[in-house]
Formats: C-alpha cells, sequence, structure tokens
C-alpha cells in the first residue's frame, strides 16, 4: 500500500491537497445527487427498477458494497506509516467510523430479512463511493489530522462524539424495528411504530445523518464535513419518499408524524 501512495503522489504536500480536493468533489457530487434526487429516488429497496441493471441478492450487495470502507482503512493503517494512530482524538475518530461500518458490512446485510434485490448501478455505484470515502477519511485520520493538546476535551469534540453515539443508538434501533414488522413468512409493508419513529419517518435515517453530523463536528474537517453533507442529501432525500409513500400507501398513517426532523419537517 505504501509504495503505491508513494507513485500516486510526490510528496506529503501533495497528498494533503489531493485530499481537500477530494472532498471539494464530494461536495460537488452532493450537489449534482440533490439535483438529480428532485426527479427521482435512489433505486434500491422499495424504489428498485430494472432500468439501472440486473439484481444483485440484496444481502449480498449490502456486504460487498460496504466491504471496502472497512478493508481500505484497515490497509491505510496497518500496511502504511500511518503517523497519527497513536494520538487520542484521531484514534476515537477512527473507532467511530469503524464501529459504522463494521457493522454496516459484517453484520447488518445477515439480519436483512426478505429484501428485494438491488440494481447493479446502485451496487457499483456504492462499492466506488466506500473505496472514495473510506480512502479519505481514514488517510486523513490516521496520517494528517492533528488535533490541539486537550481537543478529547473540547466542547466541539464532547458535543460530536454525543451526537454519533446518539445517532449511532437512533439508527441501530431504528434499523432493528424495521427487521421485526413482519413476523415469519408474512410479506408486505407495515407501519414502523416505537423510539424516533413515533415522531419520523425516516427514523434510521435521521440516526445516520446524525451520527456523521457528530462526527463532522468532533472532526473538524473538510473531508468529515463533506461526508456528513453528502450523507444528508442522500438519506433526507429518501426520508421525504418514504413519508410520502407511507401516507399513499396507509390510509392511518399518523397525521401528525414528520418525514425526517421531528416537528418540523
Amino acid at each position: 500500500m505504501e509504495a503505491i501512495l508513494n507513485w500516486l503522489f510526490s510528496s506529503e504536500e501533495e497528498e494533503r491537497h489531493v485530499l481537500v480536493r477530494l472532498a471539494y468533489f464530494m461536495l460537488f457530487m452532493a450537489f449534482c445527487s440533490f439535483v438529480t434526487l428532485l426527479k427521482e429516488n435512489v433505486p434500491y429497496g422499495r424504489y428498485t427498477t430494472s432500468k439501472y441493471g440486473f439484481p444483485v441478492n440484496v444481502k449480498f450487495a449490502w456486504f460487498v458494497q460496504e466491504l471496502p470502507a472497512i478493508l481500505v482503512p484497515v490497509l491505510l493503517v496497518v500496511a502504511t506509516p500511518a503517523a497519527k494512530t497513536s494520538i487520542l482524538p484521531n484514534q476515537l475518530l477512527m473507532a467511530m467510523y469503524f464501529c459504522h461500518y463494521i457493522h454496516r458490512s459484517l453484520i447488518y446485510p445477515f439480519l436483512i430479512r426478505g429484501g428485494k434485490p438491488t440494481p447493479f448501478v446502485s451496487f457499483a455505484l456504492a462499492f466506488v463511493f466506500c473505496i472514495y470515502n473510506g480512502f479519505m477519511q481514514m488517510r486523513y485520520l490516521s496520517h494528517y489530522a492533528e488535533y490541539p493538546t486537550g481537543w478529547v476535551r473540547h466542547p466541539c469534540f464532547i458535543t460530536g462524539s454525543l451526537l454519533w453515539l446518539l445517532g449511532w443508538t437512533v439508527n441501530m434501533y431504528s434499523d432493528h424495528t424495521l427487521r421485526n414488522l413482519r413476523k415469519p413468512g408474512e410479506t408486505g409493508y407495515k407501519i414502523p411504530r416505537g423510539g424516533m419513529f413515533e415522531y419520523v419517518s425516516g427514523a434510521n435515517f435521521l440516526g445516520e445523518i446524525t451520527e456523521w453530523a457528530g462526527f463532522a463536528l468532533a472532526a473538524q474537517s473538510a473531508q468529515s464535513l463533506a461526508f456528513s453533507i453528502f450523507t444528508t442529501v442522500v438519506l433526507s432525500s429518501r426520508a421525504f419518499s418514504h413519508h410520502k409513500w407511507y401516507l399513499d400507501k396507509f390510509e392511518d398513517y399518523p397525521k401528525n408524524r414528520k418525514a425526517l426532523v421531528p416537528f418540523l419537517l
């Protein structure tokens, strides 16, 4: 891995500049996604369509497409002279990242019950994104991110870490709720209830958006901010689509439930 990086970048200064450009390009991707998602939904799950390629088994898709988000960072940490991995703020931020993606790739896919196949294009784009973001986040945190002494006691780090934990908990609980909506042998969709689903249709999306917003606040980097904004754009679109879908499908859907932000939106 170190040989590859040395071939790609002539100096650490050049690599640092590339990491910033990668963050800016992710912001550009967020804008493009925002414009695209005004017209159509991300094509997976209940919005799956054959025009985006042949179907990929949903468990296989989730496992494989998210796996680079673990493998690339692990290689960066163990196969390169990762200068910042012994520093506490960097360690905690990397732990937040790994905690999410170990679950998302190695646990979550095998808990899925049923689930519609994922179109190949969606699967491939997610795979590429996880390589891109995995490299950008972990290379910065493991090699370049510098924090002042006592950063873990700074209000931004404490608040961001608590937000991350809150979002992670909401995301985990909401996923559990959705998995258990149907009893064994049952098919079709049901109204999710309990937890944050009492307030919003996209409780799982709200959790993940909060998670990465907290991560960005604690990390204070262009890379983490770009990822948080991209996540917010994609998942908020999905939350609003789900909300509309529920209202159209269920006459008894709670009228006071919002799409994404409790009591507001």
